[in-house]
């Protein structure tokens, strides 16, 4: 990059800093004429000025760089900034009186000049960024009183509101006007914060927008409940206006609060969930500088463990996956994010165990992290075998080579539906856990830690992007069941936690990650209704009936199985007493022979799955039901 080009990118940053050597020089001459008592105090034939004022301009500077004081933004100044401010200036001054020392012992230089040059400094430095913050206001003000197209209220008069009332004064481009707060809190009624009021609650919310002409509502509340937020959204529906909310994070109460950071109001808002806290530290011993791998990266799970992986500065990331374009599409992602990300693309199927030891045995990944499975319920009720060689047969191949070329860690990527499971998908990804624990026994060296979580939002084949298509062809809304309910987690949030699970686990744990409450799903569709401003008159909901193999509701834990605690509080291990076949009964059981059927894969699952409550297609089929009545007894 050329010098121009950099000037011109920074060029804030560039006018910062010249502001402030040109206060560090001027501060330097008054100080010393207001030390002397004399404007002519530079004619002193010993005080060698030109020096001194080279030396602490010099000297100030860096102390002010040092400090932290450029990576601010001056329209943003706070008193955060003031005390970076103050500690430049304190360091500023004494190592430049240290430094006029070892040049001439202070000869002619009295001592009243560093407190004064000290004042000046923190006046005039400090002063600049706060009269620059003023104007922008005062500009931002200006600019919103004028040609106005957004009259917006605001709810929620805390940290968050009041940082959002500056920002959109602070961009007059946006052409938006905050002319109203509203607060439940009682305390904070008929006041005003930054001179706009506080006006009511959010049962005024309503009133508050006729009565102020307002056409959008933003809400400012990131530490808001699900139950908070379901009751402001449907306030915000009833007013008819758009409403759009800040995400929930820490930053946002830190003063990172700004207007790109509004967005619709998302299902997840509605769950209630807290935001994950990780052991960063546990996290980045096990992935920072080492090679990593992820089959399955191009799926919903494991493209965002590729891209959280990434986040901590592996050695390599190796994207294992046998589909073409989910790899493309993850390649793209990771370019734009980490532009110097070192990974490997390896198109392959786990099922093909030469595929899978090729790349083990070439990149001798120190983690694998195993996502690559079938896991549609309906589709895999029709087509066993082929869940069975993926979920079963792909797990083995990968975990039985990571025993042998000694990798550190295996994560499997489990599932609710394999506890008591009632399709065929939670049955392989049970019998996938009993191989993974069998290979722990007589494989110490490799930990193997496997991983149960529910639904994750948003991912391929979730309810959330159905529902959505279902909304804008105009509906109805399909749901199988009235009282069916499911725990919900987003993907960002799953992944975290099976990064700190691969990271904490000492070998043959299956973590069991705290999904809160479940949800039901007819309740989650009625959110959906309502967060596109529409109504259940709008949008019918059709109930289709449960479909082979699904529950009414899911479980994490098995029979027997009891919770420990973890240094995390969102994870819990499950207290379990291993697999109760071995490896070779498990292939020989599920082997395929000639003449297999749907069912009779069915109950192969069911010879190793002792609680798998299967569903036998063809129900006239009386020998099929004899076995299967007789399996139960």
């Amino acid at each position: 990059m050329k010098l121009s080009d950099k000037i011109l990118k920074y060029r804030k940053r560039v006018i910062a800093m010249l502001h402030d050597v040109f206060w560090c020089i001027a501060c330097t001459i008054i100080s010393f004429s207001l030390a002397y008592g004399d404007l002519l105090f530079f004619s002193h034939k010993k005080l060698q000025f030109f020096s001194i004022i080279l030396i602490t301009s010099t000297i100030q500077f860096l102390c002010l760089n040092l400090s932290g004081l450029y990576r601010g933004i001056w329209r943003f100044s706070s008193t955060h900034d003031l005390l970076n401010l103050i500690r430049g200036v304190i360091a500023g001054v004494s190592f430049s009186a240290l430094g006029i020392f070892l040049f001439n012992r202070l000869l002619d230089v009295p001592r009243s000049f560093f407190v004064i040059d000290w004042l000046m400094l923190v006046v005039t430095l400090g002063g600049g960024r706060l009269g620059y913050r003023i104007l922008r206001e005062y500009l931002g003000v200006r600019a919103t009183n004028g040609d106005v197209l957004i009259r917006s209220i605001i709810v929620g008069a805390g940290a968050a509101g009041e940082q959002l009332v500056r920002d959109i004064r602070r961009t007059p481009d946006l052409r938006t006007r905050v002319v109203a707060l509203i607060d439940d809190d009682l305390e904070k009624r008929n006041k005003s914060l930054h001179k706009v009021s506080i006006v009511g609650g959010v049962s005024d919310l309503r009133q508050a927008v006729k009565e102020y002409g307002a056409t959008r509502v933003y809400i400012a509340i990131p530490s808001a409940t699900s139950s908070q937020i379901d009751r402001i959204v449907k306030s915000c529906r009833d007013t008819g206006v758009e409403f759009k909310t800040l995400p929930p994070t820490k930053d946002i109460l830190l003063g990172k609060v700004s207007i790109e950071q509004l967005r619709e109001v998302r299902p997840e808002d509605l769950l209630g969930r807290d935001q994950v806290e990780l052991d960063n530290k546990s996290i980045k011993d096990m992935v920072s500088n080492e090679t990593i791998m992820v089959t399955g990266a191009g799926g919903s799970i494991g493209s965002e463990l590729c891209r959280q992986v990434a986040s901590f500065s592996p050695r390599k990331i190796i994207f294992f996956e046998m589909g073409e374009f989910n790899l493309y599409q993850l390649e793209q992602n990771i370019k734009q994010k980490y532009p110097d990300l070192n990974y490997e693309i390896c198109i392959g199927d786990v099922r093909d165990r030469n595929s899978i030891e090729a790349v083990i045995k070439e990149h001798t990944p120190k983690v694998i992290f195993h996502a690559a499975a079938y896991k549609h319920v309906p589709i895999m009720e029709n087509n066993p075998k082929e869940a069975i060689k993926t979920n079963v047969f792909g797990t083995k191949n990968v975990a039985e080579l990571a025993a042998k070329y000694k990798v550190d860690r295996f994560v499997l990527i489990s599932t609710d539906k394999a506890v008591r499971p009632t399709n065929v998908m939670g049955a392989t990804k049970r019998v996938a856990e009993m191989v993974c624990q069998e290979i722990q026994g007589s494989n110490p060296e490799t930990k193997f830690m496997l991983v149960r979580f529910g639904n994750v939002l948003g991912s391929s084949g979730s309810v959330i992007p159905l529902f959505k298509k279902q909304i804008k062809m105009g509906g109805p809304i399909t749901v199988t069941h009235p009282e069916v309910t499911r725990f919900f987690m987003s993907i960002p949030e799953a992944c975290q936690l099976v990064l700190q699970a691969g990271a904490i686990g000492n070998g043959g744990e299956v973590f069991l990650l705290d999904m809160g409450k479940s949800v039901k799903i007819i309740h989650l569709a009625k959110q959906m209704i309502s967060l596109h401003g529409l109504t259940e008159d709008d949008i019918k909901i059709k109930f289709t009936g449960l479909r082979p193999g699904e529950k009414l509701y899911e479980e994490l834990l098995l029979d027997g199985e009891d919770t420990l605690p973890t240094v995390h509080p969102l994870l819990k291990v499950a207290k379990h007493s291993g697999s109760p076949c071995s490896v070779n009964e498990i292939v020989q059981t599920l082997t395929s022979q000639e003449g297999d059927s749907v069912n009779s894969f069915k109950m192969k699952l069911k010879k190793l799955v002792e609680d798998y409550d299967y569903f036998i297609e063809k129900e006239a089929e009386v020998g099929l039901l004899i076995d299967r009545a007789d399996s139960l007894q």
